[in-house]
């Protein structure tokens, strides 16, 4: 062995190079083995679709949550008088409604048929007027038709006619019975439309982009799901 080859430089090259190599062999190791469980993965799944439905409502059930945290309990606070079924019902289902909505009009009477099977189910209607400036017109006299009582009658009247315009609002007003003076003096407090308001907001926040929307227990449906759907969720929110 010459000097050169034993020297602490010599030595020292030696050394860096052969955890360079180990470096090296570790990385390309990790990745074969990453490779070979992404495979192993694949393979699984492929072998067992039946656990994708699974996995999919497990994701659903964790975005659900994700978007009702913070706002739960203040979704079932209804808007003084606007609500449906039992107004001491021990279960809620919150909707999301626009007089001007078709779906909503076709949603009522499945909506009718859970409160029939369900006494003690409460339905906490929630005015989202985003289709026209109608739709506003409407939900602000379905807010005082609230105050006065009278929103169910004024509610049903409304999907009865045609579509919110200031007939079709009056008329559903008078079919329900309310003092149009003490109405008028309701549409214009404040707090009608900060009611109103908040219920765009919690749309947001639940990124609902459309009318009915649900929420009901832990669980949130955007459209007309229809009533199978609907009573699922319900007998789950009952446990």
């Amino acid at each position: 062995m010459n000097a050169t080859s034993s020297s602490p430089l010599a030595v020292l090259r030696l050394a860096f190079f052969a955890l360079a190599f180990a470096l090296l062999g570790g990385v390309i190791g990790w990745y074969w083995q990453g490779r070979h469980m992404e495979q192993v993965v694949h393979d699984y799944v492929l072998a067992n679709p039946e656990i994708l439905p699974q996995a999919m409502e497990n994701l659903r059930k964790r975005e659900d949550a994700k978007q009702l945290a913070g706002v739960s309990a203040d979704l079932k606070k209804p808007f003084p008088g606007a609500v449906l079924g039992n107004p001491e019902g021990k279960v809620t289902l919150v909707e999301f409604s626009d007089f001007a909505c078709t779906f909503c009009r076709q949603s009522e009477a499945e909506v009718a048929a859970l409160i029939q099977a369900n006494p003690d189910l409460k339905v906490v209607i929630r005015q989202l007027p985003i289709l026209s400036p109608a739709s506003a017109d409407a939900a602000r006299m379905g807010l005082a038709a609230a105050r006065q009582g009278r929103y169910a009658a004024y509610h049903h009247a409304m999907y009865a006619g045609g579509r919110p315009d200031a007939a079709s609002i009056a008329a559903a007003a008078r079919t329900a019975g309310l003092d149009m003076a003490r109405a008028q003096k309701d549409i214009a407090d404040p707090e009608v439309a900060a009611e109103i308001d908040r219920n765009l907001e919690y749309a947001r926040k639940l990124g609902f982009e459309g009318t009915p929307s649900w929420v009901i227990g832990d669980e949130i449906h955007a459209g007309a799901v229809g009533g199978e759907v609907l009573a699922a969720a319900v007998k789950k929110a009952r446990g």
